[in-house]
């Protein structure tokens, strides 16, 4: 194996950036920190392991479902643009070793196995998260797809494309593997989800999740809750043919992780940077890795404060990434910027039905240590005699005593799922739900009720923190 040196970074006039990871924090930053330093001042090299660059992992299940008609609809920026704003961007290179002291990182070439070292001034880590793979007997069989990059989209479509049969399993039912069973129910496979959980969803409270196994099962995918998968069978050619539990096999000619994902940080932890307890890197405000002058990271690898708790958190998202990877290349680039913290909100849906969550669920608020009132109300998406008015349920949780807001969950059709927004401004701001009730929201019968359904939630778990007092 060859082994070639790349330095030249420290002690020229010219500073030198190195990125490891080409998606969405890597690449912002890069972005953000060429448009303040040109060529002349900053040379940025960036390392990617995988084909593409700046993609949208959260658009993989609707390409492989067909709601996205292709897969360069997903990507924001190509390696051939990055290199047009002289960023230096290696695909197909995968970063093996950082050497802190040494301020320099070791690269391999994924095809030739080439080898060589980069020196760098300034150090970007967004390596992202992998799909959780459980350790267990036949998980590696040819057939068996975790999904979170488009190289794991791909390959699915390869398999769905060689496969004669049309039954799949997915293993677990939190985001991706409600949206990649959907998915695989649009595509004609007959579609079973596994799931430890009693209900799927459990960014949701169980009473918020039950109507999306409704909706689910309406749409033909069969649920199985409160089942924990011992391994995968595998026929007399290697393949995948079942997922098996304690209880039973269920047959399948694809399987799916969608058991949630872990920070990539293997690479990080054995150069000695500081991780958390969720496995992912800790950083400032600033998005400086914590006690390291020069190192920055951002996106699914790493920890973020919870403004809600006070508690650290893995919270993978690209709004997440995109914005840490601009404040870090505001810092690097000589700028100002901080990332103080989320409040928890997503959102997605289940054919029509759409699921939206921010702040605290109950067993979040009581592992903080936090007392709370809950309160649930049914409304509608528009005011009640105009047409295609759908329902909707809110869920709120406000803290005992305070009134302050800790949570809320909405779960309903159109019109229902963006509505979380109110309620994550609300978190951010540190409202009451009493303040909420007042709070001038847009009004006309084809928008909403002349009480917003989020307001009708705070009205109720007002009068119940008063009730508590």
């Amino acid at each position: 194996m060859s082994m070639s040196r790349d330095s030249g970074a420290a002690g020229g006039t010219r500073e030198r950036l190195v990125v490891v990871g080409g998606d969405a924090a890597g690449m912002s930053a890069a972005s953000q920190a060429r448009r303040l330093k040109g060529p002349d001042e900053l040379e940025i090299v960036a390392f990617e392991r995988g084909h593409f660059s700046s993609y949208s992992a959260c658009g993989i299940p609707y390409w492989v479902g067909g709601d996205v008609s292709g897969r360069d609809q997903l990507v924001a920026r190509t390696p051939e643009e990055h290199r047009a704003r002289d960023i230096d961007l290696r695909m197909r290179t995968e970063v093996t070793e950082i050497d802190v002291a040494g301020g320099r990182v070791r690269a391999r070439d994924v095809d030739s196995g080439a080898e060589s070292w980069t020196s760098y001034d300034k150090l970007v880590i967004g390596t992202g998260a992998r799909p959780i793979r459980p350790e267990l007997p036949g998980m590696d069989a040819p057939g068996v797809h975790g999904v979170q990059t488009l190289d794991d989209g791909q390959a699915l479509l390869d398999t769905l494309a060689r496969t004669r049969g049309r039954r799949a399993v997915v293993v677990g039912a939190g985001y991706i593997g409600v949206e990649m069973a959907e998915a695989l129910i649009n595509r004609g496979y007959e579609v079973t989800v596994v799931n430890r959980g009693r209900e799927p969803m459990s960014t949701l409270d169980a009473d918020m999740g039950r109507m999306a196994r409704e909706a689910m099962e309406g749409l033909g995918i069969t649920m199985v809750g409160g089942a924990e998968v011992t391994k995968v069978l595998t026929g007399d050619d290697g393949r995948v043919r079942a997922v098996a539990t304690e209880d039973a096999e269920f047959p399948a000619d694809v399987v799916v992780l969608g058991i949630g994902v872990r920070p990539e940080t293997g690479l990080a932890g054995a150069a000695g940077l500081p991780l958390g307890a969720h496995g992912g890197l800790l950083t400032d405000l600033a998005m400086r890795v914590r006690g390291h002058e020069n190192i920055w990271a951002g996106g699914d690898c790493v920890e973020v404060l919870d403004l809600v708790s006070g508690q650290e958190r893995h919270i993978p998202l690209g709004t997440h990434a995109n914005k840490h990877g601009q404040v870090i290349g505001t810092n690097v680039g000589g700028g100002y910027a901080t990332f103080p913290g989320v409040v928890g909100t997503a959102v997605s849906k289940v054919c029509d039905l759409e699921i939206a969550r921010t702040g605290l669920r109950e067993k979040d608020a009581l592992w903080a240590g936090l007392r709370f009132v809950t309160a649930t109300i049914e409304s509608t998406s528009r005011a009640g005699y105009y047409p295609e008015a759908s329902p909707m349920t809110v869920k709120m949780l406000a803290e005992r005593r305070t009134g302050r807001l800790l949570g809320v969950q909405i779960v309903g059709r159109e019109g229902a799922g963006k509505r979380v927004d109110i309620a994550a401004v609300a978190l951010t701001a540190g409202m009451t739900v009493e303040q909420m009730t007042a709070l001038d929201l847009g009004y006309a019968p084809p928008f909403s009720p002349v009480w917003d359904p989020v307001l009708v939630a705070a009205r109720k778990a007002a009068r119940e923190v008063e009730r508590q007092r």
